[in-house]
């Protein structure tokens, strides 16, 4: 392992504090900016970057794109989000660069888990990372999937709910059962949020990929695939 750049991006001076801990114990130098993340990385601009950590404020995700588009103009550095648990349902991860997110509440291992395979990739992945079902590839270490090689716009939780159903195949599960075990946190909005999303991840899937996820009347669903 050869030592790495790191460039984090945020406001929140707890959060530089905890990540310079966690990274202490890496092979890394850590460059630490405060201000909007698009400003901050036009001003990086040309850096020999390997890694971004950006903290997923309201201003940040709606920016993703844009963000995505000026890294591929560098060197395309890793990212990682840092999102509080609530912005899960409406994330959208970029598709072509190498990315990871991780929710503030995590253990500081979950992070060091997500940071060493961002900084040093390939070391520990494996087949295992992969899914396949017909034309469908999961990649469950970048969270993305793909349909003839093309990826999909899911959202967090859509790719997580169809992440979860695939790797436990011709099992039913219910709603709530789904909510506890895929969204992970008290979700208020009710369990039919569930549906919402299963009707998303279809359409999304098209209609051959779409009927192993089947609804089982008055329980909930599986795939069956």
């Amino acid at each position: 392992m050869h030592r790495r750049n790191v460039l984090v991006i945020t406001r929140q001076p707890e959060l530089i504090h905890r990540l310079r801990t966690i990274l202490s114990s890496m092979d890394v130098d850590v460059c630490c900016l405060n201000g909007s993340a698009l400003q901050a990385l036009r001003e990086k601009a040309g850096s020999d970057l390997d890694l971004i950590i950006l903290d997923g404020s309201h201003e940040t995700l709606t920016s993703l794109s844009k963000i995505e588009e000026l890294l591929l103009e560098e060197s395309s550095p890793s990212l990682l989000l840092v999102v509080a648990p609530e912005a899960l349902d409406d994330l959208h991860l970029p598709v072509r660069l190498a990315m990871d997110f991780v929710t503030l509440s995590a253990l500081d291992s979950e992070y060091q888990v997500r940071l060493h395979r961002l900084l040093w990739p390939g070391e520990e992945a494996g087949s295992t990372d992969f899914v396949r079902v017909g034309s469908m590839t999961l990649n469950l270490a970048t969270y993305q999937v793909k349909v003839d090689g093309v990826a999909l716009d899911l959202t967090y939780l859509e790719y997580a709910l169809l992440a979860f159903l695939v790797t436990h195949p011709g099992r039913t599960y219910s709603r709530d059962a789904l909510l506890h075990r895929v969204w992970g946190f008290e979700y208020f909005g009710g369990s039919r949020t569930v549906d919402v999303h299963v009707r998303r991840v279809r359409s999304k899937l098209g209609p051959e990929l779409a009927q192993y996820l089947e609804t089982v009347r008055g329980v909930g669903y599986l795939w069956n695939g």
